[in-house]
C-alpha cells in the first residue's frame, strides 16, 4: 500500500513510506487512483536527434522546419544541425513549436511518438 503525492489533484508520485511534507496520504494498492498511476506512460522530456528528425519527416514538417530553422540566428541553427538530443522545453523547441502553432497537447504527443522510433 503506497502513500502518494498529489500536484493539481492527481497522483503524481508512489512511495512505500511516508514522506514528510510529500506523500502522507496513504492508499490501498487496487485503489483505481494508485493503479492509474501505476499504469501511466512515463512524459517524456526529450528525444534522440533521430528520433526527432525522423518524427519531422513523418508528420510531413520536416522542410516548414528546416525553412524556420534557416531564418534563426546561428547558435539556433547549429543547435538542430548538432544537438543529439532535442529538449522539449528548451527555448529553441518552444520557439518552435509556437512557430508551427502547435498546441502544448500536440507537443507532448510530438515527443511521446517520437520517443518510440
Amino acid at each position: 500500500m503506497p502513500f502518494v503525492s498529489r500536484s493539481n489533484g492527481a497522483i503524481d508520485g508512489l512511495y512505500e513510506q511516508r514522506q514528510e511534507g510529500l506523500a502522507e496520504e496513504f492508499l490501498r494498492d487496487d485503489n483505481p487512483a494508485v493503479v492509474a498511476a501505476q499504469n501511466a506512460a512515463p512524459e517524456v522530456f526529450s528525444v534522440s536527434a533521430r528520433q526527432f528528425r525522423l518524427m519531422l519527416r513523418r508528420s510531413g514538417l520536416l522542410d516548414q522546419v528546416k525553412a524556420w530553422v534557416a531564418k534563426q540566428d546561428g547558435e539556433t541553427q547549429d543547435a538542430f544541425e548538432y544537438s543529439g538530443t532535442f529538449v522539449k522545453d528548451s527555448p529553441m523547441m518552444k520557439a518552435g513549436f509556437a512557430a508551427m502553432a502547435f498546441t502544448p497537447q500536440q507537443v507532448e504527443d510530438f515527443f511521446t511518438d517520437a520517443s518510440k522510433l
